[in-house]
């Protein structure tokens, strides 16, 4: 058993227990309990690799994933742990959130970073503020990476969220053309991280399309290479705005859309929280605010995701362009509704770590052995424009 295998499974048996005492003192205990986690988890290469079967490997934008699963954004911040998660047997390594400065984070109340989880619930919260070491320092770290076959490597990249508007894009995309360099597989937009505060609060649908014409016209038309840009979106996103998002998206030339990240609409999953958890959540929402995550999230991300895949089936393409899931996965369950309802990809967060509470490194190999997917021969593509 390897640390961070005997760390997790310590904290899941004591857990109960730690989070029962004063709320300030438990967000305490996970703010940096989690960071010595997830320092000996990124330092691991387990000893057994877990190589999947060919059966349940995909292939989007001609890339090929080992699985339809991988872990989502905020994991691996700044680059770390891709060896790890390609031994695990993950479909990919997602690094990131990264922007192009380097930036702390939050800090409030003597806690870096806080975060709390609600054990009972399978669910936690977060109130980063987008910690990372800086969009150059990240692209040098991913371009020396050997990739292992079938693990391609991907990098979320967000807005400088206290930059004007012109220098956040001009910033993008000199990011953006640094990961191209870099030898990235695809790029991930986060239109979704609520744990900042953004120079320009008004006219935010209106900001969002001037991003991404910008980014259309002075990036994806310019690639040199086979490289997807995905946008993600917030589970907080409703059903009526899927329409608009996809068409633009479609038009401006992107590859795909992810949602969700977390949600902020605290009051709408409050009948979700477990009684024992109560307490904490009003603490951690009241104090902090930051982001749901987990179980609570799960019913949202798939309606999303769905109502998005049924918004392109006839829709024209002259590419694929795929719909993603983030937000409640945890169980091969979840990756066979996801798969019924023709969405091929998906990430987890607050569900990794709790399946790695119970199978380590071999969290992979037990979620996928006896999975029975298969897979769908529908790439949101059906006429496809020759």
């Amino acid at each position: 058993m390897t640390q961070a295998e005997f760390l997790a499974k310590i904290d899941n048996q004591l857990r109960p227990f730690i989070l029962l005492i004063n709320p300030w003192l438990a967000t305490l205990t996970y703010s940096y309990g989690r960071k010595l986690f997830l320092k000996l988890l990124s330092s691991e290469i387990p000893k057994t690799k877990f190589e999947p079967p060919s059966e349940l490997h995909r292939k989007f934008w001609d890339i090929q994933f080992q699985l339809p699963l991988f872990n989502a954004a905020g994991m691996f911040k700044n680059a770390e742990g891709y060896f790890t998660v390609a031994s695990q047997g993950a479909g990919a390594y997602l690094a990131g959130t990264v922007t192009y400065r380097k930036r702390k984070g939050n800090f409030k109340n003597g806690i870096l970073h806080p975060f709390l989880p609600y054990h009972s619930s399978g669910s936690a919260s977060n109130w980063m503020g987008l910690p990372n070491e800086g969009f150059d320092i990240i692209a040098k770290r991913l371009s020396k990476i050997e990739k292992v076959k079938g693990c391609p490597v991907g990098i979320s990249l967000s807005f400088s969220p206290d930059a004007e508007m012109n220098t956040a894009i001009k910033e993008m995309l000199e990011g953006m053309e640094m990961f191209e360099k870099a030898n990235v597989d695809f790029i991930e937009l986060n239109e979704s991280c609520p744990n900042v505060k953004h120079a320009e609060h008004e006219n935010q649908e209106k900001n969002l399309w001037l991003r991404m014409e910008q980014i259309s016209e002075k990036f994806l038309a310019k690639r040199k290479r086979n490289l997807p840009v995905i946008v993600k979106f917030s589970n907080d996103t409703t059903s009526e705005q899927i329409p608009n998002l996809i068409d633009n998206l479609i038009n401006f030339g992107f590859d795909g859309i992810n949602f969700g990240n977390t949600s902020t609409e605290y009051p709408n999953y409050l009948e979700d929280i477990d009684r024992y958890d109560i307490k904490n959540f009003q603490y951690f929402t009241n104090t902090y605010k930051g982001g749901l995550s987990g179980k609570i999230l799960k019913q949202k991300s798939l309606d999303l995701c769905t109502t998005a895949v049924n918004q392109v089936k006839n829709k024209n393409f002259r590419k694929e362009f795929h719909i993603i899931r983030t937000g409640g996965v945890e169980t091969i369950d979840d990756i066979k509704a996801s798969n019924s309802n023709s969405i091929l990809i998906n990430q987890w967060f607050t569900g990794y770590f709790s399946a790695f509470s119970m199978y380590g490194h071999k969290l992979y190999e037990k979620m996928f052995s006896s999975s029975e997917i298969t897979e769908k021969k529908y790439y949101i593509q059906i006429k496809k424009i020759t």
